[in-house]
């Protein structure tokens, strides 16, 4: 495949989901790690943890419920009341030593954690969760969390928040939470 061909494949692949790592790209275009590691220098793209890192500067709301450290996984995109999206890379401390499956609490704490960022209030604490492993997640492999508000009871202080995790494309986990807000009263649409 010719140069300029390439670098349009891999701009339109980063474009298309910015989480793709350079391992996924080699497989993808057919190269070796090194062309896709000169491929991004030269086309000015930086690798996946700096691509990380500008989007989070750049596209996410402030989280009121919890310190952003207290978050498991880096929030890459964050609306609050709505929506966001959280990048987990399982590393050695997260695994089992003998088989290299991740612990669930980690994978099950970076989808409460994120539901939990997205409530607008000061106070946002989980009342229940309903939750299922798909498939064991193994060493090394990025877990890309999205959260969804799916609705509000105002009155009653409470929101229901869908999680999806995936491994690429396939789904490793869903959860459903309800999350108790400190109060229902001040989160009228448009403001306080």
């Amino acid at each position: 495949m010719p140069k300029k061909q390439r670098h349009q494949q891999l701009l339109k692949i980063i474009e298309e989901n910015p989480f793709v790592t350079d391992r996924e790209l080699t497989r993808e275009l057919k190269v070796s790690i090194q062309t896709i590691r000169l491929d991004r220098m030269e086309l000015g793209i930086p690798e996946l943890r700096e691509r990380m890192k500008q989007m989070a500067e750049h596209s996410y709301d402030q989280v009121r419920s919890l310190p952003l450290d207290e978050v498991v996984g880096d929030v890459v995109d964050l609306q609050l009341d709505k929506s966001g999206i959280s990048i987990f890379e399982i590393r050695e401390e997260h695994v089992f030593s003998r088989t290299h499956i991740a612990r669930g609490h980690y994978v099950f704490a970076q989808a409460n954690s994120l539901a939990v960022a997205l409530i607008n209030d000061e106070i946002a604490l989980t009342a229940s969760a309903d939750i299922r492993f798909l498939r064991q997640v193994h060493l090394a492999e990025k877990c890309i969390a999205k959260a969804y508000v799916r609705s509000m009871s105002g009155h009653k202080g409470k929101a229901k928040v869908e999680v999806f995790t995936y491994v690429g494309e396939e789904m490793v986990f869903q959860g459903n939470f309800v999350i108790y807000r400190s109060t229902g009263e001040e989160h009228i649409e448009g403001g306080m």
